[in-house]
């Protein structure tokens, strides 16, 4: 009866002081075989016409979380990092929807760990993190077990709007398509062959691309990964956030991937 508690059972509210999302291409083969059934790859087509996947990494300095039905006072603060890989699900009403599918959550917090692994199926893994804001500048370092995620970048904060060198993308417009976190995430619920999604909702989102300095991901150092290109990176602040309770949508049985 586990799986009836991870659904997100309750809505949960937070505020964003700081969210870095970093967003890497790789092929479509790569990343669809990460997802579990129901979900298909997210894709776009550059102008020469490669078909690209997106993995995404959040960043987020987050104060106040708490279950929606408690006062702010009782939130708590302390630093995330998710792995998602973009990704649409059709849902049952006829929506194509576009959300993400996480791999890999790291958090500086044992009570996260706990509560999120509880409540959820993200993963949550406990790491060392230090977030230092100074003027225009953010910088993160996370350490975690075996180096499995660590992660060292800076952004600046202050750079014109810019993408990264490399970036497969023709312009900012089209990579704010692929600037995390969307309004869905997916989750796979095995002993019932499920979709769960949990959808989150914001107010005056308005992610701003920056310049960034990314000298240490390991993460994305598996062999697997080779090759993958950064593709966006987009910071916002000040933001409250709130996710709604999980739904959950049984899938045919048909469906196996």
């Amino acid at each position: 009866m586990l799986h009836r508690l991870q659904r997100h059972p309750f809505e949960v509210d937070a505020f964003f002081r700081h969210s870095l999302v970093l967003t890497w291409a790789l092929p479509p083969d790569v990343l669809a075989p990460l997802l579990p059934p129901g979900l298909r790859l997210d894709t776009w087509r550059t102008p020469a016409g490669a078909e690209l996947g997106f993995l995404a990494i959040a960043l987020v300095q987050t104060r106040r979380l708490r279950p929606s039905f408690l006062p702010a006072a009782l939130g708590r603060d302390f630093f995330l990092s998710g792995y998602r890989i973009f990704a649409r699900y059709q849902a049952r009403d006829g929506r194509s929807l576009r959300g993400l599918r996480i791999l890999r959550s790291d958090t500086d917090s044992r009570v996260m760990v706990a509560s999120g692994n509880a409540l959820t199926h993200y993963r949550y893994r406990k790491c060392e993190a230090r977030v230092v804001a100074a003027g225009e500048r953010l910088d993160i370092r996370i350490r975690t077990p075996g180096r499995e995620a660590d992660l060292d970048v800076s952004a600046d904060l202050a750079s014109p709007p810019v993408l990264p060198p490399g970036s497969p993308f023709p312009d900012l417009r089209t990579a704010r398509q692929y600037a995390g976190p969307l309004p869905f995430t997916f989750d796979y619920e095995e002993p019932t062959h499920s979709i769960v999604l949990i959808e989150g909702v914001r107010q005056h989102w308005d992610p701003r691309p920056v310049r960034v300095e990314v000298r240490e991901c390991t993460f994305l150092e598996q062999p697997r990964f080779a090759g993958a290109v950064l593709a966006n990176a987009f910071h916002v602040s000040d933001i409250p956030y709130r996710w709604k309770r999980g739904v959950v949508e049984a899938l045919p049985r048909a469906v196996t991937a």
